[in-house]
């Protein structure tokens, strides 16, 4: 199925006139902001190439993330923080800044779409789709948002912390930038708690 028919399919089951997709970047990553993005989309717009952000290569990305916001009725970017991550964990920190994210839009969706097994505490009625940013064009699109947002904010960190090359690994637990933290010990900008087993396992 066509994702833009997976999204018609779901205003006529819920009769609704104005859905919103939303994902999350960087729930994996050991360092930096967790993104989000909401994306709602008006009647009969279909931007070939969407795709689950993961299947893009940065460039598609790139390339899809200016059609998006240049078609999208609505949009919007959203974070939460190092320190919320910490404080509230990985899981609770995605579903704030998904909740961010739609409320920070200058439209309210009748329906928001979410991708994964798990919706955010939110006003308009949510659903929860498994594998949905491969169902559906606005969780798509949102993905696709979320992802390019996050790897820009990355690569200006990169500019902070040039030690740590975090344009190469974009955060993420690579085998580069565990050596970079064996070199250079950890920075404000890593969750601590992705990292308390490592180095556990280290000085055990």
């Amino acid at each position: 199925m066509e994702l833009v028919e997976f999204d018609s399919q779901i205003k006529l089951k819920n009769s609704v006139s104005l859905i919103c997709g939303v994902d999350e970047a960087g729930r994996g990553p050991l360092a930096g902001d967790v993104y989000a993005a909401a994306v709602v989309f008006p009647d009969g717009v279909v931007i070939d190439g969407i795709n689950d952000s993961k299947k893009l290569s940065e460039r598609k990305r790139e390339e899809l993330f200016s059609k998006i916001i240049s078609k999208a009725l609505a949009y919007s970017i959203a974070t939460a923080s190092v320190s919320e991550i910490e404080e509230i964990n990985i899981l609770n920190a995605a579903m704030l800044a998904m909740k961010r994210a739609v409320e920070s839009l200058s439209v309210t969706p009748e329906l928001v779409l979410v991708d994964g097994n798990k919706t955010p505490d939110i006003t308009p009625k949510a659903l929860a789709v498994v594998k949905g940013d491969a169902k559906s064009q606005s969780i798509a699109a949102a993905s696709i948002l979320a992802k390019v947002a996050r790897d820009r904010y990355m690569r200006e960190i990169d500019k902070k912390y040039p030690q740590y090359q975090f344009s190469k690994h974009k955060g993420y637990g690579t085998k580069l930038h565990y050596e970079m933290i064996d070199k250079y010990g950890v920075a404000d900008i890593h969750r601590m708690s992705f990292l308390k087993k490592y180095f556990e396992k280290k000085n055990g």
